[in-house]
């Protein structure tokens, strides 16, 4: 397995101390030492004296929380640097709103060659479309434009791009005013995106790995592919994360293997499987998820990328090579294919063989009783983004819209999943929604639709050991002896072992549960702010003035 860390200087003994501790070996632990990049031991107070002395710097955490820090799941590393630095449409609240920005930018920034932006999303808007071609066209004044849809399956595209790409006319997706999907829209993001140069693509890889450090994510999994982005773009961020302070990088490549000579190519890429956003279909909000029943706006039941024999064959050919596999999957019909195909896999090579290699899925959204299961059954990890049920589920949210309320209610079932043994993993997808670790585990916490609501406690153990579990890790994600020191210390208020419904567990803020406690995730209240992320016992970010 490649996994990518930053340098190491030569490792300090630290002794962290007045605080609380999170962690299993002593739910009443509130100091910490660390050693070579680990955890030497967790205790209390008094305890710590002992220490003191013989430590090379102690650290007086005043009341602050020490948690294992977070690792994101799925994550567009270039992507999320250029939405950072870029041109953010996820603020607008209409249709003009977005093309005054368009406008704004484009006048602002006359050296682009392609004007690259992110996040709208017309659901939201009171003209419920997306700009014609002519509206961008006049807004951007001639230049090219590139403007992704929030799920990053389609996109709007002024027409001096499409004159960069004249082939885009003839592919599968290409409508002459509507956004783009499928194979068009994957070679005109190609052709967006080959215009940043080396030095923009190092500025906002960097930019969006210093955010997540700054939000105490010690841990990225990036999701790259040939739809996706480029070999250089994978592999700059591969070395770019092992040659500086900052979060660790586990890359994914999306590419279907045939042998142990793809394999191969892709453990040489630096990737840790042939996994993450292989297409098997697209997205609910740009009709592109294959359904097996029809959308409820709008004809057709989406695309399907890859069928159940092509995933057999993945699937038989990473477990054999000893990679891990894994595919995007959104809708039934998708997740259908993908439990299909994994077990004609197990039946080639073994089922044992097959849930050792732990495979993943991504998104794994519109899953039922018997998709849950086969999860299960096969072993496969669920990489899940909570934050899209907060963003998009309810009664009135896009699910509804595009699904009807009935089958909107389905989504999601993180419950059922645990309640199964379904191994979790949770991410962002950022930029599709925002790096943001506690909010996700909020968002699980507080899901839309009750039956589907974990505990805090089973959020953030998806969002910290599950994500290390993922890359076949189990040794890490959590503050014991002998883990790595990845950890995040927090300002918060008072902590208390949280569930949001009394049939899931009840609430207490006694430490004589036995259960450590987390910040009260309650919706409307601050969350909890990061002060510290250290990676392998090496800082790499601290809050200003603190």
């Amino acid at each position: 397995m490649t996994e990518s860390t930053a340098p190491q200087s030569e490792h300090r003994t630290v002794l962290l101390r007045g605080g609380d501790v999170h962690s299993p070996a002593d739910p009443f632990a509130t100091a910490m030492v660390v050693e070579r990049g680990h955890v030497a031991w967790v205790g209390s107070e008094g305890a710590a004296d002992a220490f003191a002395s013989g430590v090379d710097e102690v650290i007086d955490l005043d009341g602050a929380l020490v948690t294992p820090a977070f690792t994101d799941a799925h994550v567009h590393t270039t992507s999320t640097g250029l939405a950072l630095t870029g041109l953010d449409l996820s603020g607008a609240g209409t249709l003009t709103e977005a093309l005054d920005l368009v406008r704004s930018y484009v006048a602002a920034h006359p050296a682009d060659r392609v004007v690259l932006g992110h996040g709208w999303d017309a659901t939201r808007w009171p003209e419920q479309r997306p700009p014609t071609r002519a509206e961008l066209d006049a807004a951007a004044g001639g230049r090219a434009v590139y403007l992704p849809r929030i799920d990053v399956h389609s996109a709007v595209v002024t027409t001096a791009l499409l004159d960069l790409v004249p082939r885009a006319a003839s592919l599968a997706g290409y409508r002459p005013d509507a956004p783009l999907t499928g194979a068009a829209h994957h070679a005109v993001r190609a052709a967006a995106h080959g215009a940043v140069s080396p030095r923009q693509r190092a500025d906002a890889q960097r930019a969006a790995l210093a955010h997540a450090a700054s939000l105490g994510i010690g841990t990225v999994h990036e999701c790259g592919g040939p739809d996706i982005s480029d070999e250089e773009d994978f592999t700059s961020l591969l070395k770019l994360a092992s040659g500086e302070p900052g979060p660790r990088v586990f890359g994914y490549w999306a590419e279907q293997v045939g042998g142990e000579k793809d394999a191969r190519r892709i453990r040489e890429l630096g990737a840790v499987g042939a996994a993450g956003d292989l297409f098997v279909d697209g997205s609910l909000g740009s009709h592109t998820a294959c359904l097996h029943e029809p959308y409820a706006d709008a004809p057709g039941s989406g695309a399907a990328h890859l069928d159940a024999g092509q995933i057999a064959a993945h699937v038989a050919a990473c477990t054999e090579a000893g990679l891990q596999a894994g595919f995007h999957a959104i809708g039934d019909a998708a997740l259908t294919a993908v439990v299909d195909g994994t077990r004609a896999a197990a039946e080639k090579v073994g089922l044992g063989r097959v849930r050792a290699a732990r495979h993943r899925v991504e998104h794994a959204e519109m899953l039922t009783p018997e998709t849950v299961a086969a999860f299960a059954e096969l072993g496969l990890t669920a990489s899940v983004q909570p934050a899209f049920d907060a963003a998009w589920g309810g009664e009135e949210g896009m699910y509804a819209r595009r699904l009807g309320a009935g089958r909107a209610r389905t989504l999601n079932p993180y419950a059922a999943l645990l309640r199964a043994g379904v191994p979790l993993a949770f991410g962002s997808d950022s930029p599709v929604t925002p790096l943001d670790p506690w909010g996700t585990v909020r968002a699980a916490a507080f899901h839309r639709t009750l039956e589907h609501r974990i505990s805090v406690r089973a959020g953030f153990t998806a969002h910290t050991r599950g994500g290390w579990r993922a890359v076949g890790r189990d040794d890490a994600g959590t503050l014991v002896p002998g883990a790595p020191a990845d950890y995040a210390v927090w300002r918060t208020e008072e902590l208390v072992v949280q569930a949001p419904d009394d049939r899931v567990a009840r609430w207490s803020t006694d430490p004589r549960s036995g259960t450590p406690g987390l910040p009260d995730l309650s919706p409307g209240g601050e969350l909890p702010v990061c002060l510290r992320t250290v990676v392998f016992g090496q800082t790499v970010y601290v809050r200003p003035n603190e």
